[in-house]
C-alpha cells in the first residue's frame, strides 16, 4: 500500500486517486475499488443518473416533490449532479426535487470537498454538504436534500418518502456483498412509488446476478446506457413500459447458458428459478 502524499490525502478508509483521464476519485484503502473508476465521477453521474432517466424533463413537468433514493453518498456526486440540473432550470422547473442519502461513512465526502480542484462540480454545494454532515438536512426553495447516517439497511426498513428515482451506486458485489441481496433490494422496491409513472432504478452493473437479483426482488429489468468502458449499465423499474430496452427472450436465452445464474448471496434454488421464469417481464407486450 502506498503511503500518504500531497496527491493521494487520506481519510479513514479512503484516499484520493487521479485516474488516467486526469480526472479525481475516491479509492477505498481496504478493497481497492475506485468510485466512479472509468470515465471519471462527474462525467458518469450526468450520464447515468441525470441524462438516462431525463430528469430534467421530469423536473419541467408539474406535480409532486420528485424523490430521489441515494443509496451510496460516497463523494455525493450522484446527488450533487441531480442538486445542479435542478437549480440549473430555475423558472422551468415546475416540481421541487428531494434528494435522500443514505451512507455508512462520509470520508468520502469529506475528501472530495478538501479538493476544490479535482471535484469542481461539488463546489457550489460546499454549505449543503457541510450542512448536511453537520445536521442532515440542507435546502432551499425548490430544494431539499436529507441524510441518513449509518448502516443502510436500517433506514430501508423505516418510513421514507417514495421514490421517484433510485441510484444504487453502492460498492461492487464483490466488495460489497450485503448491499445486493434480494433482501436489501426487495426493501428498495417497497421504497418505490406505485402511483403516476411509477419508479426507475438505476446502477453501474450489468452483470447477469445483478439482473436476476432484481428481477426476483420485483423489478422490470433493461439495459442501461454504456459509461466508459461498459457496453452497457442496468436499469430497472416498476413498470415494464418505463424501459427502453427492456430484457427479452435473447437474455434469458443468455441466462440459461450463464454459469453464474444464481442471484448475489444465495444459491439459484428451484423456487427462485420458477419465480425469475414467471416473471410478466417475459409476457409479451
Amino acid at each position: 500500500m502506498a503511503p500518504e502524499t500531497p496527491d493521494n490525502p487520506r481519510d479513514g478508509d479512503f484516499e484520493l486517486v487521479t485516474l488516467r483521464n486526469g480526472a479525481r476519485a475516491v479509492r477505498h484503502l481496504g478493497h481497492g475499488e475506485v468510485m466512479h473508476p472509468s470515465i471519471g465521477p462527474w462525467q458518469e453521474a450526468l450520464r447515468l443518473y441525470v441524462d438516462q432517466p431525463r430528469l430534467a424533463e421530469r423536473l419541467r413537468q408539474p406535480g409532486p416533490p420528485l424523490v430521489i433514493l441515494d443509496v451510496g453518498l460516497g463523494a455525493a456526486t450522484n446527488a450533487a449532479a441531480a442538486l445542479t440540473c435542478a437549480r440549473a432550470l430555475g423558472a422551468e422547473r415546475r416540481r421541487s426535487l428531494e434528494v435522500v442519502s443514505l451512507e455508512v461513512d462520509l470520508a468520502p465526502l469529506r475528501l472530495a470537498l478538501a479538493d476544490p480542484q479535482g471535484f469542481a462540480f461539488l463546489q457550489p454545494w460546499r454549505e449543503a454538504a457541510e450542512a448536511l454532515m453537520r445536521e442532515g438536512s440542507w435546502e432551499e426553495p425548490g430544494l431539499r436534500w436529507r441524510l441518513h447516517l449509518g448502516n443502510a439497511l436500517s433506514f430501508l426498513d423505516r418510513p421514507l418518502p417514495p421514490a421517484d428515482l433510485v441510484y444504487f451506486d453502492p460498492f461492487s458485489p464483490a466488495s460489497n456483498p450485503e448491499m445486493w441481496t434480494e433482501g436489501v433490494l426487495t426493501r428498495v422496491r417497497e421504497r418505490c412509488r406505485e402511483d403516476g409513472e411509477g419508479a426507475l432504478l438505476m446502477t453501474y452493473s450489468a452483470a447477469t446476478p445483478t439482473r436476476v437479483t432484481l428481477l426476483l426482488a420485483g423489478f422490470y429489468v433493461g439495459a442501461g446506457v454504456s459509461t466508459g468502458t461498459k457496453g452497457e449499465t442496468t436499469v430497472a423499474a416498476t413498470r415494464k413500459e418505463a424501459l427502453e430496452a427492456p430484457l427479452g427472450a435473447r437474455w434469458l436465452e443468455r441466462w440459461h447458458r450463464s454459469s453464474s445464474r444464481a442471484p448475489h448471496g444465495a444459491p439459484l434454488t428451484p423456487e427462485a428459478e420458477a419465480r425469475l421464469l414467471a416473471h410478466p417481464q417475459w409476457r409479451p407486450g
